[in-house]
This record gives structure tokens, C-alpha cells and sequence, in this order.
């Protein structure tokens, strides 16, 4: 049988690989390995993103001393992932299927050099058959640095490596039409572009991981507007990957990919909001120009006002007349020359529409 996606990037959440003690469930980690070694073995690029050190860790060490949020992570995750990478190492050894080890943090997507590294290595790792398991250094990230939680990894991960689908493995079986305790509550099986889930999503956050269905859905609809299907499912329901991946009758929500995928640039480009040096606040004829589905640079004419200082290639974020962010883009020059040539006729674009992404 013909598979729907070429490469899969999966997601697997702290509360699928954990025991409720916090301890690793080796059990669920073996069934998913079975699984993802399954669909390998059927010609399917796997690029796993794995969390669980932090937990595999803190069944392992006792503190001498009781220490602050920050010391804890970076104790438990050094002696978690290499704890957690061993087992999966041995897990996929029996298919004899090889792993590699992929550790990143975020300011390793800030720039497109070290986001290209990345790319690369990864690639490389596939074509020689291996699949990449990726986390967040733990070790050496610090909260103003850190991803939100995997998931947000998870969609950098997809998009980065062009994915055909992203599959986010938690403990539900997806997002509900109310409260998921509630037995009136239905899986959404099926989410559109545009479609207002802000009535059905509860912000609270899983007990071992950092995020919630909230940051979840953010994701998911960021990486569906890039053209990647993404599919929300619960990672202990018993062979959910092979399943989902042959479009068997299975309870999930499947966000519905853009008919009009982005190109890899813009991809990296709508990831890097967060690593924006600084701002640009435009007009409204150009904020409108923007939004009329045409292509589009930035020209200084249209720009109303340069915020902080950023280099040239640094990221900026594109503000609108009324003081809203719409997009973020690629600087063309500098700050000062960005500052210069505000407001003049003539001048080359500040963003060129390649470096473009409006939201």
C-alpha cells in the first residue's frame, strides 16, 4: 500500500513516555519504537522529537540539596537523556534500525546558518537510513531561551525538514468540543483554515511536560498554514502511529494543510518571531497592499517608523498602522540605513517579498 507522507516528523510528549510517578514507562516506549521501526521498515522517513529526559531523570537522582527550577532541569535532563537516548538506542537496535542523537536550543534557529547546519545533518542522517531523535539541550538552556515546550520544537523540526505531516502524540485523543472529562465531549476530527477553536481549548498545562492543548494549537495551525498536515493523538492508544499513517477510521484531529505551501525560507522566516531584533511599522496603503494576496516587498516609502537596532539579515517584525504585528521578515540593510531611507521614493526594499511572511 502506497503511504499518504514520504517523511513524518513525530512528537512525543512527556506524559505518554511517563509513569504518574515520573518514572520512564518503558512498556509505551518499547510499543512506540515497535511502531515507528514498522513504518520505517515501510519506506517512511521517521525524524523523532522525544521529550522525557527531564522525567527519566528525576526517577534517577536524589538531590543533596533542595535546588531552584532551573538547577533541577539541567540536573535531571544531563542524566535523563543520556538515560533516555540508551533506551531508545537498544529499543531500535532489535529492529536493527540505527539512531542518532540531535540536542539543539533555540538560539540554534536564529540565524540561517546554524538553521541550515541543522537541516543538513538531519538529511544526511536520513539518507543513510538512521532516524534523528531530537530534544532540547536541556543542559545548557535557560527559561528566557528555552522553546515553549517540544511542541514548538516539534513544528520548527517539521517544517525545517520539510515533513509531509507532523504527528503530536499527548495523552488525549485530540482537541475535544468541550471539556475532555466531560463525557458530552466529542473529538474535533477535522480542523479547516480559520476555524475559531478558542471556545474549546483550556489552557492548563500537562503535569510533566511545559506546554498544554493551547500551545498545541498555536503550533498546529502555523505548520497546516505552511502546507503540513498536522494530527493531534493520543500516544497510548495501542498502534496509533501505523494507524494514523494509513488513514485507518482513527479518534484524532487532523489539522487541514494550506493548499499553498510556503517556501523553505518563509517556513524558517515564520518560525523566527521569536529571535526579531527589531521592528518596522508600515502604512496603511502598504499594510493593505500586504494583505491583497499578491506579492509584496517593503519598501521604504511605506515605512512609518524603525524600532530597536538590527544588522543586516537579522529578523524584524512587521508592525501595522494600528500598532499590530502582522509578519515578521529578512532585514535588507541595517537599522541606520533602514532609518535613512524611511518614507523616500526609490530606494531599494527594506524586506523583499522572498523574506517576507505575513501572518
Amino acid at each position: 500500500m502506497k503511504q499518504p507522507f514520504a517523511r513524518v516528523a513525530v512528537k512525543i510528549g512527556s506524559n505518554v513516555l511517563t509513569r504518574r510517578d515520573g518514572t520512564l514507562d518503558v512498556t509505551r516506549m518499547s510499543a512506540l519504537t515497535d511502531q515507528i521501526a514498522e513504518l520505517h521498515k515501510a519506506g517512511v522517513e521517521i525524524i523523532l522529537i522525544s521529550s522525557g529526559a527531564v522525567a527519566s531523570g528525576r526517577s534517577e537522582v536524589r538531590p543533596a540539596k533542595k535546588l531552584d527550577s532551573v538547577d533541577q532541569r539541567q540536573l535531571f535532563s544531563a542524566v535523563g537523556q543520556a538515560k533516555l537516548i540508551n533506551r531508545y538506542y537498544e529499543l531500535f537496535r532489535e529492529h536493527g534500525i540505527p539512531v542518532g542523537q540531535v540536542l539543539t536550543t533555540k538560539e540554534n534557529f536564529g540565524t540561517r546558518r546554524h538553521y541550515l547546519n541543522q537541516k543538513n545533518c538531519m538529511s544526511v542522517m536520513l539518507e543513510n537510513g538512521v532516524i534523528p531523535i531530537v530534544n532540547e539541550n536541556d543542559t545548557i538552556s535557560v527559561s528566557e531561551l528555552m522553546f515553549t515546550d517540544n511542541d514548538e520544537l516539534s513544528g520548527l523540526i517539521a517544517s525545517m525538514m520539510d515533513a509531509g505531516a507532523l504527528i503530536i502524540l499527548s495523552n488525549i485523543d485530540g482537541i475535544y468540543n468541550g471539556p475532555p472529562a466531560d463525557p458530552a465531549s466529542t473529538v474535533i476530527r477535522e480542523i479547516g483554515q480559520g476555524k475559531d477553536l478558542s471556545s474549546y481549548i483550556q489552557a492548563s498545562k500537562s503535569s510533566f511536560g511545559r506546554g498544554g492543548m493551547l500551545t498545541k494549537t498555536n503550533i498546529a495551525r502555523k505548520v497546516a498554514d505552511e502546507g503540513i498536515t498536522v494530527i493531534i493523538a493520543n500516544g497510548k492508544r495501542d498502534n496509533i502511529l501505523v494507524d494514523i499513517i494509513r488513514n485507518e477510521n482513527t479518534v484524532c484531529t487532523r489539522f487541514i494543510p494550506s493548499a499553498n505551501p510556503v517556501s523553505s525560507v518563509k517556513k524558517w522566516i515564520a518560525h523566527s518571531e521569536g529571535f526579531a531584533k527589531g521592528e518596522l511599522h508600515i502604512n496603511d496603503c502598504t499594510t493593505k497592499i500586504l494583505f491583497a494576496d499578491k506579492a509584496a516587498s517593503i519598501l521604504p516609502i511605506g515605512i512609518t517608523a524603525v524600532e530597536g537596532e538590527f544588522e543586516k539579515d537579522d529578523i524584524v517584525r512587521i508592525v501595522d498602522f494600528e500598532g499590530n504585528p502582522v509578519g515578521v521578515g529578512k532585514a535588507n540593510c541595517d537599522s541606520m540605513q533602514a532609518r535613512e531611507a524611511m518614507g523616500k521614493h526609490g530606494k531599494k526594499p527594506v524586506v523583499h517579498y522572498d523574506y517576507l511572511y505575513i501572518e
